[in-house]
């Protein structure tokens, strides 16, 4: 059973998301590589909007 409240589980995956989305941004920007660059600016903004869905959540109660 997972114990972990939802706002808290959403703010720690938008964390995740927005560090893996940097790396890929950085990634992509050294190599040349603007596919990686554009999905990792991507993962970045989705993690950020799941950040603060979280902290929506946590100031509901959930």
């Amino acid at each position: 059973m997972d114990m972990m409240k939802s706002s808290t589980r959403d703010n720690a995956e938008g964390n995740l998301h927005k560090v893996k989305g940097k790396v890929k941004k950085t990634v992509g920007k050294i190599v040349g590589n603007t596919d990686l660059e554009t999905k990792g600016k991507i993962e970045e903004i989705q993690g950020k909007i799941q950040e603060k869905q979280g902290r929506i959540k946590k100031s509901l109660g959930e």
